[in-house]
């Protein structure tokens, strides 16, 4: 339910800005930068949060927040006060509450489901966050050209309500942390620090940490221009450019759909290297401009939707595989800090470019950028791995 809701808000506030308060290529960077920042800022820190207290509670106190501070948009509309700057400042509320739940929801699964079947479980996260996704963004496009912006991002508010009752009701029993006479003393620096090292000093790790950052990089600097693109340059209706997306999370589903066997034909490590690569097609998003402009984007939104869930099924089950349980809040946060340290970077940077060099130029560099990412998983050790290895236990 969440998922789907971030589907409203995700499209409603970069085309709010750009429709209500006629935003700018570095406006729309920043608004992604905001909702990004607090995962390198504070990333580091939750983690060891994440390990010391019960997940699913942070998570539930987390929907709440954001369910809050997204119904502001909606009232600030009705009371007539909304701004810009109430849209940078809802970005980055949302995303500090963010920080706080997707680091304990990936360190969550290893304590639901057996470490044989993570690989299964992130799966089926996927499978579910495929599902919004190929309805969201088509009913959001609908949903906003019928009440207007403000009143589609409440749709994600109500959306992370049910997601906290959700969480509510699971029954399985999260281990309390209960600190024995023989643990050293805490010191949450130290904590940090051991996250660090986890990442850092496990070549594969590192290898994914790169791809994925430099990936997210390069993604993202399209991104901050895509809006603009579409709704300008090619003078496409909110409709249209909501079924953009949903087209490319109808990819996304089908690459959920198949990446078991996708990885053991193909073989993991191959898979990794593939699968990261793909996301450089964001460049040929220019070719829109030559005809059929719909088809174009969405044929390459397609493409790109199809390659995501081989990577992020495969990427984030081999994490969790190798890292103790112990550590899993510690390492997400630390990994989540490195990849999408690069997104607010993205943003501003594709901002940037696309106020002086244009938004055309800006897809060719930030394409390009995201294409180089699978050199990281073919020149290092990961390539190596046919399959998952086996789960750690201690």
């Amino acid at each position: 339910m969440s998922q789907f809701g971030n589907q409203f808000s995700g499209f409603a506030l970069p085309v709010l800005a750009v429709l209500s308060f006629n935003a700018t290529p570095l406006d729309i960077g920043i608004i992604t930068a905001l909702a990004i920042a607090p995962y390198p800022l504070l990333g580091l820190f939750v983690g060891v949060w994440a390990d010391r207290f019960r997940k699913r509670r942070i998570m539930v106190v987390c929907n709440f927040g954001r369910m809050v501070t997204l119904a502001s948009v909606p009232i600030g509309y009705v009371l007539g006060s909304l701004n810009l700057t109430q849209l940078f400042a809802v970005s980055l509320v949302n995303g500090i509450f963010s920080v706080f739940f997707d680091i304990s929801y990936q360190a969550y699964l290893p304590i639901l489901v057996d470490r044989g079947d993570l690989m299964e479980g992130n799966q089926k996260l996927q499978l579910s966050s495929s599902g919004a996704q190929v309805a969201g963004p088509g009913i959001a496009g609908l949903v906003y050209q019928a009440i207007g912006g403000a009143f589609t991002v409440a749709a994600d508010s109500i959306g992370y309500l049910v997601s906290a009752l959700a969480l509510l009701s699971v029954r399985k029993d999260e281990p309390a942390k209960v600190r024995n006479d023989t643990d050293p003393a805490p010191d949450f620096f130290a904590e940090m620090r051991e996250g660090v090292e986890v990442v850092l000093g496990n070549r594969y790790l590192r290898m994914i940490a790169g791809a994925t950052a430099t990936s997210n990089l390069g993604a993202n600097m399209v991104g901050a221009v895509m809006t603009i693109f579409a709704l300008r340059t090619l003078r496409f209706t909110t409709t249209e450019l909501g079924l953009v997306g949903s087209i490319g999370a109808a990819g996304f589903l089908a690459g959920v759909l198949v990446v078991n066997r996708s990885t053991a034909r193909i073989g993991l490590g191959r898979i990794l290297a593939l699968s990261i690569t793909v996301p450089g097609a964001l460049a040929f998003n220019p070719l829109a401009l030559l005809g059929y402009p719909f088809l174009v984007l969405a044929a390459i939104s397609f493409i790109v939707g199809l390659s995501i869930p081989a990577y992020n099924v495969n990427q984030i089950s081999l994490r969790q595989a190798i890292t103790p349980d112990r550590l899993q809040g510690r390492m997400n946060a630390t990994m989540r800090t490195i990849v999408w340290g690069t997104i607010p970077v993205g943003s501003l940077v594709g901002g940037l470019l696309g106020n002086t060099v244009g938004v055309v130029d800006t897809m060719y560099v930030g394409g390009a950028i995201a294409g180089l990412a699978g050199a990281w998983i073919a020149l290092g050790p990961v390539i190596e791995l046919r399959k998952q290895p086996e789960p750690v236990q201690a």
